[in-house]
């Protein structure tokens, strides 16, 4: 004889799933632990597995979170995994379903990061209203970087091909290590001291956190929110974000991206220009089809009103 209040396999973990994502700390949990068994489907999720010495947890990274990954996690690395704990109803097994994993001695740089970005987003330095628009069409661009960065020809590429009419003035800067953060101040500095110049573009090539991290400095933050030029950040690759991002007036994926966003392209602006001047003598040879057309029809009528007209009438 059945009890009445046995639960069927389905209800048992159902609840216990219900159980889980009512739990807050189970909702937003950091997991240390050593990577093994790890491998990706071809959906492009991550499936593997985070363990220690007494226990393991099986984790899963969905495709949309995998491709934001700088790294991806190896059997036998070291992480930190964020996210929340579930269970998946088919095999009953609980799992860390992550949206960060982040190698294991760098999660300091990450605190300092977090900490900072909420200290001068609390003083409105990130303030969409803050933000100045791009001028349209820049003619003096000020770059702060390395004049050895490859980052630079980058942008000098970009800018050559889609508006050759701006001119380029590099106010040089070191862009990684200890004394960057200071230099980078002083050339933002420079530039804001010249009339000349219309839009600054703040920029270095990808690298990992540590290669990045003179752009997390709070001096650096508060020299871009203070410019009094506007500012357009594009320091790192796609999935990379700095403090600087958050204070400049907008941000790009990568430093050729920025140049792109900074600059019209000459050859749509020439399209544009032919199809108005096309336009443009529509609308004249209308005009004077319609003038001509109403030339003619008073001519006319100035004939039939005419005494002469009269005349042959009588």
């Amino acid at each position: 004889m059945i009890p009445e209040n046995a639960l069927s396999v389905t209800t048992l973990t159902t609840y216990i799933r219900a159980v889980f994502e009512q739990d807050n700390r189970l909702q937003d949990v950091w997991v240390q632990g050593e990577v093994s068994n790890f491998r990706r489907a071809s959906s492009g999720h991550l499936y593997f597995t985070l363990k220690d010495g007494k226990a393991a947890v099986r984790c899963v990274v969905w495709k949309s979170t995998a491709l934001r990954l700088r790294t991806l996690p190896k059997d036998g690395d070291s992480v930190l995994a964020h996210g929340y704990v579930s269970v998946y109803e088919p095999t009953g097994d609980y799992q860390l379903y992550a949206d960060k994993v982040r190698p294991v001695g760098i999660g300091d740089l990450y605190a300092q990061f977090e900490r900072l970005k909420a200290k001068l987003d609390a003083e409105g330095l990130f303030d969409p209203l803050r933000k100045r628009p791009l001028p349209a069409f820049p003619h003096r661009i000020g770059v702060v970087t390395s004049p050895e960065a490859a980052a630079f020809q980058d942008v000098l590429n970009v800018l050559r091909r889609r508006f050759p009419l701006a001119e380029v003035v590099l106010s040089p800067t070191l862009v990684q290590g200890a004394d960057a953060p200071p230099q980078i101040v002083r050339a933002l500095e420079r530039l804001n001291r010249r009339a000349d110049i219309e839009v600054i573009l703040v920029c270095r090539g990808g690298g990992s956190i540590e290669d990045l991290w003179a752009f997390n400095d709070e001096t650096v933050a508060r020299a871009v929110a203070a410019s009094r030029l506007p500012v357009i950040s594009g320091v790192g690759h796609e999935v990379d974000f700095t403090i600087c991002d958050f204070a400049a007036d907008e941000r790009a994926a990568t430093p050729s991206a920025a140049a792109e966003m900074l600059t019209p392209d000459i050859a749509e602006l020439r399209a544009d220009v032919a199809w108005l001047g096309d336009q443009l003598r529509e609308v004249f040879d209308r005009q004077v089809r319609e003038r001509r057309e109403a030339l003619n029809a008073a001519a006319r009528a100035l004939r039939g009103v005419s005494p002469a007209a009269r005349v042959r009438i009588y």
